[in-house]
This record gives structure tokens, C-alpha cells and sequence, in this order.
């Protein structure tokens, strides 16, 4: 990827929870990404979006919204090239507000790689994540298979927010924007080429 025109990446933070801990999951992974060159990054955090609950009778599909809010949501979806999902898991499930911002558009995800970087207690998110590759699937979107979950995630890391002990995961994290990169070079350059048609 030239550095004239680097990729561009939305980091998203699923949580809404009073005292969530994601904020601090997704400040390390952006440390991560902005240590790299070859892309800028959008940080969309859900509780910071205000998304309608209740979805207007216009289809998703169409690509158009008629809420300003979602229209401005969009937009940054739109202009991403792909995207890395912070998500907990809740009840052996993802957040509802993290289903509800995916749901909100439609288009704009389309033909674009998300990874997931999950946290939670012994699994470490992962039946969140598999929960998200299905839904991702149904959108068109890519899912790559480097993920990163973090178990026990509040034990690894001190109160500074920095990890314990850093050389495993920072390696994780390492290969999971390789993999996402790779992917979202080679779909933007797809359809560039080609308009995706669902």
C-alpha cells in the first residue's frame, strides 16, 4: 500500500455498558494501528453515536436513511476500507448495541473485511465472535480468521491500561491488522474495479 494513499480503517468500540472495559481493549489495538504506515483510522465509539432504537420503515438495503444520525453513521462505514470490531461478550452473546449499529446500514459494509478483537472471562468473547461471523456473512462483508480474544481480559492488564505481559497478544495483534490490511487492499482494489453487486 503506497503511502500516498493509505488504507482506511474503522476501529469499532461495541460497548456501551457504564464502566465498560473496552475502552481499554480498543486503546491497545489502536496503539497498534497507529504504529503502522500504510493506513488512517476512523475510532467509531457506539456509546458516542446516537443511533435510532426504533428503524424507519425505508429498507436498509436501498442504501438510504432517512434519520440524520444514521446518514452521518453511514457515512463513516461507508468510507472505510475495513473495519476491526472491540466487542465483549454479554450472556454468551455480543451487545445489543453493537447489533443495532451493524443493522442500522447496509451497503456500506458490503465487500469489506472485519476482524474481531473480543474480551470477556474464560472464553474471551469467542462465542461473541462467532455469533458476528454469521451476521457479518449475511451483509457481505469478510470476516478474516486471525482474531484476537482476550481471556480474563481485566487480569492482563494494569491499571495504566497497559498489558502484563504484552509479547503474545502484541504478536496476535501483529498478524490480525496483516491479515485485515491484505484483505482490505485487495477488496478496495476489487471494487474499484467492479461495483459489488449483493
Amino acid at each position: 500500500m503506497t503511502a500516498e494513499r493509505p488504507l482506511h480503517l474503522a476501529l469499532i468500540i461495541g460497548s456501551t455498558r457504564e464502566g465498560r472495559f473496552g475502552t481499554t481493549v480498543a486503546e491497545w489495538v489502536l496503539g497498534h494501528v497507529r504504529q503502522r504506515g500504510d493506513v488512517s483510522v476512523d475510532v467509531i465509539d457506539l456509546a458516542e453515536v446516537p443511533l435510532p432504537t426504533v428503524q424507519q420503515a425505508v429498507p436498509v438495503v436501498t442504501g438510504v436513511y432517512p434519520s440524520p444520525d444514521v446518514q452521518a453513521f453511514a457515512r463513516r462505514i461507508g468510507a472505510a476500507d475495513g473495519f476491526v470490531v472491540v466487542t465483549p461478550e454479554y450472556n454468551h452473546g455480543y451487545p445489543a448495541s453493537l447489533k443495532l449499529a451493524i443493522d442500522s446500514v447496509y451497503v456500506e459494509w458490503n465487500a469489506k473485511p472485519v476482524a474481531f478483537v473480543s474480551y470477556g472471562g474464560l472464553a474471551g468473547g469467542s462465542r461473541a465472535v462467532e455469533q458476528l461471523r454469521q451476521v457479518f456473512a449475511e451483509l457481505h462483508a469478510t470476516t478474516i480468521r486471525e482474531t484476537i480474544c482476550l481471556a480474563m481480559a481485566h487480569s492482563l492488564f494494569g491499571e495504566d491500561g497497559r498489558l502484563l505481559d504484552p509479547d503474545g497478544p502484541d504478536l496476535a495483534a501483529k498478524s490480525l491488522l496483516d491479515q485485515l490490511t491484505w484483505w482490505a487492499g485487495a477488496l478496495r482494489d476489487k471494487r474499484e474495479k467492479h461495483a459489488y453487486n449483493t
